[in-house]
């Protein structure tokens, strides 16, 4: 396995977590913010630098990087939301933006994985 591929799989543990943290437990919005930005911070430093000349590669990097910083905009709707029905709205929103991150860095390690086999 590669180094980009252990670092994509890290992202994905890392997103996988903040999923489970936000829909099956009573996380606070402020903990839930501090959480992408952390996110937000390893994607810069362990996955940007990722030289690839593939350019599906760099594209997914492009959709996933925005992709974080619509989730950092949906986190700050959820802290504004003021009544619980919203606010479970708000943690569904996440919820799909974060199960699409994974899908991206899926698509990424599949061609490694068929290679493998």
């Amino acid at each position: 396995m590669s180094l980009n591929s252990e670092k994509y799989l890290a992202l994905v543990t890392l997103l996988e977590q903040l999923r489970t943290d936000a829909t099956t437990t009573q996380i606070a919005a402020s903990e839930l913010r501090q959480r992408v930005a952390s996110l937000q911070q390893f994607f810069g430093q362990q996955i940007v630098p990722l030289a690839d000349e593939n350019w599906r590669v760099q594209s997914y990097q492009t959709e996933m990087s925005k992709q974080l910083r619509l989730l950092a905009i949906d986190v700050m709707f959820l802290q504004g939301a003021r009544q619980a029905s919203t606010a479970q709205t708000r943690l569904q929103t996440i919820s799909d933006r974060v199960t699409t991150l994974i899908q991206y860095c899926d698509a990424i390690l599949q061609p490694e994985a068929e290679g493998e086999k």
